[in-house]
């Protein structure tokens, strides 16, 4: 049966990451299954406390009960605010809610809590994501960690759906070289600064690439010099897809060690190319995957030394390199649509 889907996308203006990623890639799934789909996309604002709120309301006030006369059949939503939207057959496939309001509350990388007001704002964010996420008819989750968090601070349970990534079969293995890859946009939060820092500290010749654009990108390329290892870590902006492939085929290991991540395709694209995935304890959702000693390493927060003694190793160990590797393409072999399609079909 063929349906007619919207998928509900939370926009910021002139950013790509992997929420993008997902909106594209489940459209072109379910086209590709014979049904007809848009992506509906509001931007989202968050320059203050009151557009915050003014852009849930527009969610709110979105009416996709039908189009050009047809029924839609079915709304997907993905990240706030998009889940406000309103309609009898709303399922939520769930990126992350407001996060500030949430498990950041009180880290660097929120400043909720620092003006008069806030703690009145960031009540009734969360009571609007109550209601909201309560109306769902099928509600799950991108990753184990975006649905813990939803237990934790909501009370709701979520269906874990792995995203596959976009590029399906096309990673590939080649030789690993001297090059360690990371790839991402360029945020704080993604923490690169722990990789360009770990090539530092490495003793051995080793080159890091990091892929991606975005707000911190002159801040890297300083530290890079700052440290003496400007020659050694290539900031190459976006990359197209075939370079992408390219990369990872050759990376020696791949770095990933964002701040408590929801998913991180990385991940799941490392160990598709059967690349090491280094990373450190306070990834998040990064951990679902990665195992210390099976598939790549694990280490601790904030410890580059520790990541560049990693990186060394299996420099020097390429056997134990080629064997991590194999072990992570096992570990998401089984990551596919199947299962995510039929799931969030299923409200049809």
């Amino acid at each position: 049966m063929s349906a007619r889907i919207a998928i509900c996308a939370a926009q910021v203006p002139f950013t790509r990451g992997g929420a993008e990623v997902l909106y594209e890639s489940l459209r072109d799934e379910l086209v590709r299954r014979g049904h007809r789909v848009e992506i509906v996309a509001l931007p989202f604002n968050w320059s203050s406390r009151q557009a915050i709120l003014r852009s849930a309301l527009a969610w709110r006030m979105v009416e996709l009960g039908e189009a050009a006369g047809e029924r839609v059949d079915l709304v997907i939503a993905t990240r706030f605010p998009s889940y406000v939207v309103r309609h009898p057959r709303k399922v939520v496939w769930l990126i992350h809610q407001f996060r500030q309001v949430y498990d950041l509350a009180g880290t660097r990388f929120s400043d909720f809590g620092s003006r008069s007001g806030d703690d009145e704002v960031a009540a009734m964010i969360r009571s609007v994501d109550q209601r909201a996420l309560g109306e769902a008819r099928g509600l799950f989750s991108i990753s184990r960690n975006t649905a813990d968090r939803l237990k934790t601070h909501n009370g709701l349970d979520a269906e874990v759906l792995y995203p596959p990534p976009a590029l399906g079969e096309r990673y590939r293995a080649d030789a690993p070289g001297d090059c360690v890859v990371s790839v991402g946009r360029l945020d704080p939060m993604k923490r690169f600064d722990l990789l360009v820092r770990a090539i530092a500290a490495s003793r051995r010749p080793l080159r890091a690439v990091i892929a991606g654009d975005g707000p911190d990108r002159e801040r890297l390329a300083a530290l890079a010099a700052g440290l003496g290892v400007g020659d050694r870590v290539t900031l190459p902006g976006r990359v197209d897809d075939a370079t992408l492939i390219d990369l990872y085929a050759g990376a020696l290991a791949v770095v990933y060690a964002p701040f408590d991540e929801d998913y991180g395709y990385v991940t799941v694209e490392a160990m598709r190319s059967a690349r090491p995935v280094v990373t450190t304890a306070d990834s998040g959702g990064v951990l679902e995957f990665v195992t210390d000693g099976v598939n790549g390493f694990v280490c601790a927060p904030d410890a580059p030394r520790e990541i560049a003694a990693r990186l060394d190793r299996l420099f020097d160990d390429r056997d134990e390199a080629a064997r991590l590797g194999v072990a992570g393409r096992e570990r998401v072999a089984a990551i596919g649509w199947d299962r995510v399609v039929e799931r969030l079909l299923a409200a049809v």
